[in-house]
């Protein structure tokens, strides 16, 4: 007797160790992704970072996830997806056990680029495998909504952790709680976790991976050293052309690959590279804002590592339990309205905290303002997804999703690359000024001053003991913190607001379109599982 498409679901549902193995990957991932920004005033004080090197601690992680993801995802396809899962746990534990042990800021460097190269195996695989072991839409769409509260769940966790072990223990503790997780998710995906693959078609865009890798590299390069080397130094003028020269290699040969790492026709649909665009700049837009707290609270106010756990549970944590409200949003409306509310709040919040005074060290002028731009967050991640989806043909939905997530993920990396650039120049500017017109200074007290300021920038004069540098220097550092993170929450802001502008006027009119799409592909799906 033949089963019903009923009984055939059931039977072939995707397998319970499966969807633990992807889910605690992808919360693992993302837990080593958050978890540092929560440490930077511990950083600061105990390593002794100089000029931009606090910024790379971030960026070592976010460059490897935002160059890399989409080719993990090929390998994953090629070669088993469990595999990938395991080497990319297995990956992330090693670097996180090389940034317990550092001894100096580089060495930290090297676990944290280590660490996000095994999350850039952990983000695509999880849910390609998820995915892959569900067999109709209704499981699909079960699935993929417990991986992304996992993921969720994961932002959540990390400022807890960061804060309790960075209060209670060091922030070396924190990253051997990370690596004890990632050895758990690595076993937990050997022993439960069922292989899949899909190599029909997929293939290893070399030229592409080569040429987008060195191309964004070079550019962060040159806007993170841009405010230390000088934007006229040789080294910084060569990465922006090496930058400029590789991005342009890497559109040719994705217009020459026979399978492309980014179909770049995707970009012909309208509503889809307003969601490209905005992907980079609203997200951009967000990690900016988080990178910014995480140093107001950390290295200028020298604030506990639990007290800016707080705030990022405020721009983190709210995402999770607001995930049924803006599925229920994006079921009943264009993706576009709660796109743009997100973006206009994300804005909001900005601008509130640009106003902050950065001698208002209360936890209760942030709620306000940051609760804004997690809500706006928790709105807005989904929506770009969806945007882009539904703009393209069924068939591409998958290739949508991926750029969208490469473009997303780019975003997060320019955050705090360009906002460091900018408040730190701009603070160094400040400072400078005012040590030259303060005529309460002696010469040997401005001169120490401006050796300190030489050596490690605003933030290390803001950090020095008092018979360092005299008390009206670092009160003039950190005013002039303050000043230049206060600029930078407002360029968080205009990109916001700039977003959802553009989200409003492009896309306008294009709910009806996207409800004829939606309706085409239900009736689809139900012919789809009456024939099954």
């Amino acid at each position: 007797m033949p089963r019903t498409p009923a009984q055939a679901s059931t039977r072939a549902s995707l397998p319970i160790g499966t969807l633990i193995a992807g889910c605690l990957a992808v919360c693992l991932a993302q837990i080593g992704l958050a978890m540092p920004a929560t440490l930077n005033g511990l950083f600061q004080e105990h390593l002794h970072p100089v000029g931009s090197q606090l910024t790379w601690i971030s960026d070592a992680f976010l460059l490897p996830v935002a160059v890399l993801e989409l080719t993990f995802g090929v390998l994953g396809d090629l070669f088993g997806r469990r595999r990938l899962l395991i080497g990319g746990a297995l990956l992330l534990c090693a670097g996180e056990v090389v940034a317990a042990t550092a001894s100096g800021v580089h060495q930290l460097w090297t676990g944290q680029a280590l660490a996000g190269l095994g999350a850039a195996a952990l983000f695509p695989t999880s849910l390609a495998m998820i995915a892959a072991g569900t067999h109709s839409a209704a499981q699909r769409a079960r699935a993929i909504a417990v991986w992304a509260s996992s993921l969720s769940g994961g932002g959540f966790l990390a400022p807890l952790l960061g804060g309790i072990t960075g209060t209670y223990g060091s922030w070396r503790s924190a990253f051997v709680v990370v690596a004890v997780l990632a050895a758990v998710s690595a076993l937990v995906s050997l022993l439960c976790a069922a292989d899949s693959r899909a190599p029909e078609g997929r293939s290893l865009d070399i030229g592409g991976q080569v040429t987008i890798g060195i191309g964004l590299f070079a550019l962060l390069y040159a806007v993170i050293q841009g405010p230390t080397d000088g934007w006229g130094s040789t080294p910084v003028v060569v990465a922006f052309t090496l930058a400029a020269v590789f991005l342009a290699l890497f559109v040719a040969a994705e217009l020459r690959a026979r399978s492309p790492l980014l179909r770049l026709d995707l970009f012909r649909n309208r509503s889809f590279a307003i969601a490209a665009v905005v992907a980079v700049v609203g997200m951009f837009s967000f990690l900016g804002t988080a990178y910014a707290a995480s140093i107001r609270l950390g290295p200028i106010q020298h604030q506990s590592p639990m007290r800016t756990a707080f705030a990022f549970l405020l721009l983190n944590g709210l995402t999770p339990f607001l995930t049924p409200l803006t599925s229920r949003l994006l079921h009943r409306l264009h993706a576009r309205v709660p796109l743009t509310t997100g973006l206009a709040l994300i804005a909001a919040g900005d601008f509130l905290a640009a106003g902050l005074n950065v001698d208002d060290r209360a936890l209760a002028s942030l709620i306000l303002p940051l609760g804004l731009v997690g809500v706006g967050f928790a709105l807005t991640v989904s929506s770009i997804t969806a945007t882009a989806v539904n703009a393209v043909p069924v068939h591409l939905a998958g290739m949508a999703s991926g750029a969208t997530n490469l473009l997303r993920d780019f975003g997060f990396t320019l955050g705090p690359a360009v906002i460091g650039a900018v408040a730190l120049g701009q603070a160094a500017t400040r400072v400078s000024a005012s040590l030259a017109t303060t005529p309460g200074l002696s010469t040997e007290s401005r001169g120490a001053a401006h050796e300190v300021l030489k050596e490690g920038g605003p933030l290390a004069l803001n950090s020095v003991p008092a018979e360092s540098a005299p008390g009206a220097a670092r009160t003039y550092a950190l005013d002039a913190l303050g000043h230049g993170y206060a600029i930078g929450f407002v360029v968080c802001g205009c990109a916001a607001l700039v977003s959802a502008l553009l989200v409003l006027t492009a896309l306008r009119g294009e709910g009806a379109e996207k409800t004829a799409s939606q309706a085409a592909d239900e009736q689809e799906a139900r012919r789809a599982t009456v024939t099954g």
